[in-house]
């Protein structure tokens, strides 16, 4: 009987504590296609982001503890990271309404 009770805990923990699937097809519509950030590491004071429409791009960079240091609109494809300090951040890029997340090294 205790075996009984152990297999059905076991089996409702299992099914309540399951993930939740991911359509990876609507996923991949999120994302920026053709989206390319150069120079990683950044040596000077200006990084590049081109996207295949290269629209207005809203801009905001993260540092190692989640708090927003650098947010920006920018029209064409350069970035100006001169208050940026050297370390390591994220950059979230949103260009109608697709977004793209990379990592930063400012050096």
């Amino acid at each position: 009987m205790k075996l009984i009770y152990l297999f059905l805990l076991l089996g409702m923990v299992v099914s309540v504590s399951a993930q939740d699937t991911v359509d990876i097809a609507s996923a991949s519509d999120t994302q920026i296609e053709d989206f390319k950030l150069y120079p990683n590491p950044a040596f000077n004071n200006v990084v590049y982001i081109t996207t295949k429409d290269n629209g207005i791009k809203e801009i905001s960079i993260y540092d190692v503890f989640g708090k927003v240091v650098l947010t920006d609109r920018i029209r064409n494809n350069a970035l100006d990271i001169s208050r940026l300090i050297p370390g390591v951040y994220v950059i979230q890029v949103i260009e109608n309404k697709k977004t793209m997340t990379r990592k930063l090294v400012v050096k």
